[in-house]
């Protein structure tokens, strides 16, 4: 069985509504059928223009989405920004905001076996066996 396209089943149904309008007479035992034809496509007609509606209705909130998505980030920049100039980048308040505080790496100093530190390129020290 082949599947029909909703403008196709729509065409077919205002071919045969028009067919049996022009031939109520010869077919009245097909006017209760007649009439349910006219009020599908009555109902058709308007979810179709309702759709159509809400389709743009859907893309202009979807610019204002993205309006808003763009502006909120500038903000957040700029509150950002504003933030660690008022407490500095080392700052642990910085964590209430939702930003990571500067910490640097703790500088390691590799100590040889006599306790005297090593050079910062020199090879690690033999282990003792």
């Amino acid at each position: 069985m082949s599947r029909k396209t909703f403008a196709v089943i729509q065409k077919s149904l205002e071919l045969k509504r028009a067919a049996l309008a022009a031939n109520r007479e010869e077919l009245p035992f097909l006017e209760l059928p007649r009439q349910k034809v006219e009020a599908v496509l009555t109902e058709l007609k308007d979810l179709t223009a309702q759709q159509a509606s809400l389709t743009a209705s859907k893309q202009e909130i979807s610019k204002r989405i993205e309006d808003l998505h763009t502006e909120g980030m500038r903000l957040m920049t700029f509150v950002d920004a504003g933030v660690r100039q008022h407490y500095g980048t080392r700052s642990e308040k910085l964590v209430e905001f939702g930003r990571q505080p500067f910490r640097s790496q703790p500088r390691v100093r590799r100590v040889g076996a006599d306790g005297k530190p090593l050079k910062p390129n020199s090879p690690p020290p033999p282990a003792n066996e």
